[in-house]
């Protein structure tokens, strides 16, 4: 029925790459996460920006490899233009697992709404992208979509309270995205915003005179110990200090994601983990020392996790077997989010550690391999692709189809870590 639509779509070059930008909850936790294709090459980013071919690329390879394991458990944003809407293509995508965005540019023809209500009755679900005013355009898709996407950098501030409230007569859910700070997060759920999309939950508010708990110096403290390879006993003993950190530890060791018996003593605990394995749960622990909940679900802790993995995976390719540099990778990573999730300079967070020269450099000045591997996953979280990339992956010897099949393995890992996870301590 939509043949030649179909053949309109053309899967672009390998040259590219899958980004995915969260989706929050109220409550903070991830509920979605919208993927998004970009080219990488050195040439024009231009020329592979056409939207067809960019969802024709993002649905075929989410497809080959199962949804579930580029998104989780969450739904996947998949942005959709009119070739894709009225071509047969977009039947790949598992209805179930995937809200289709149709793009601002699309222009709601008499056709084009009744392929959007037939795809519904298949039970696709659709949200409207970019929306900046309330237009008659906007009113002719507003029946059939089921949430409205609302570019918070694209509205005058003092004009958005009087949109949200003209789009919520419509009784459609509201999404907030672009949303890169707290203040502006702060803002959209006053509002009354369902959903938020960006990076505002990973962006550092420093705050004066804030000092780091004894608890995160203690944790700090055990990674110093951890990497200089101190004794047994003298981690052990530091470990049974604090009651909370031994219990998290004891909690994780019993986790499906560490295989074995159930371990009953710290001592145990310690070696069953491993000094490898022992520095993972530390480092992830850093971003619950505040409290006694273990929230491997938190957007925050997922995001620096993710780093850490393809930072670890990056050194494996380009140093194969080299694993105490991927170590070091992985520390670069996860401790990149340090500053949002203490509110202090990086600096001050690694004057009470003593870390290799080649993680500080990283941390500090994005400098040496760790520096630009981190810059790497930067531009990957930021969908930034072009010559910024294509640079940075020629400076480390690493080509975008590597870096897309270690993307893929760092989500799924994430993703195994997360679902594997024990239940938080009560």
């Amino acid at each position: 029925m939509h043949a030649d639509a179909t053949a309109a779509v053309s899967v672009p070059s390998d040259d590219f790459f899958l980004a995915r930008q969260p989706i929050l909850g109220r409550d903070q936790h991830l509920v979605a996460f919208e993927l998004l294709f970009r080219a990488a090459g050195e040439d024009d980013d231009a020329k592979l920006t056409d939207g067809a071919a960019a969802t024709a690329a993002v649905i075929s390879h989410a497809s080959q490899l199962g949804m579930e394991q580029v998104v989780g458990e969450q739904l996947a944003f998949v942005n959709v233009d009119e070739v894709v809407l009225m071509s047969d293509f977009v039947r790949f995508l598992p209805p179930h697992k995937v809200i289709l965005e149709i793009l601002e540019t699309v222009v709601p023809t008499p056709e084009l709404l009744a392929r959007v209500a037939e795809l519904k009755e298949l039970g696709f679900k659709f949200a409207v992208d970019d929306v900046v005013e309330h237009s008659s355009e906007l009113d002719k898709l507003v029946q059939l979509v089921d949430i409205i996407k609302v570019d918070v950098k694209g509205v005058v501030p003092n004009e958005l309270a009087q949109l949200v409230e003209s789009l919520r007569g419509t009784g459609k859910t509201l999404l907030a995205e672009k949303v890169e700070t707290i203040d502006e997060f702060k803002l959209c759920m006053e509002l009354g915003f369902e959903y938020f999309q960006g990076y505002y939950f990973a962006r550092p508010v420093i705050l004066s005179g804030r000092k780091i708990t004894p608890s995160e110096i203690t944790i700090l403290r055990l990674l110093e110990l951890v990497n200089s390879n101190a004794d047994s006993q003298a981690i052990e003993t530091a470990v049974k200090r604090d009651a909370l950190i031994s219990l998290n530890l004891l909690r994780l060791v019993n986790s499906r994601a560490v295989p074995g018996p159930r371990i009953e003593s710290l001592s145990q605990a310690l070696v069953q983990l491993g000094r490898r394995q022992l520095g993972r749960w530390l480092q992830i622990l850093l971003y619950t020392a505040a409290g006694a909940r273990v929230e491997l679900k938190s957007p925050l802790l997922q995001l620096a996790t993710t780093r850490g993995k393809l930072l670890e995976l990056m050194t494996l390719r380009v140093r194969p077997g080299d694993t105490a540099s991927a170590d070091r990778a992985f520390t670069v990573g996860i401790m990149s989010l340090a500053e949002a999730l203490f509110s202090v300079p990086m600096a001050d967070i690694l004057a009470h550690v003593d870390i290799a020269h080649d993680v500080r450099e990283a941390l500090l000045e994005r400098e040496g391999d760790f520096g630009t591997m981190l810059r790497i996953a930067e531009l990957l979280e930021a969908a930034e692709g072009g010559r910024k990339l294509a640079s940075a992956l020629k400076k480390i010897g690493l080509t975008v189809a590597e870096v897309r099949e270690i993307e893929l393995a760092a989500f799924d890992w994430v993703r195994e870590l997360t679902n594997d996870a024990p239940p938080p301590l009560q």
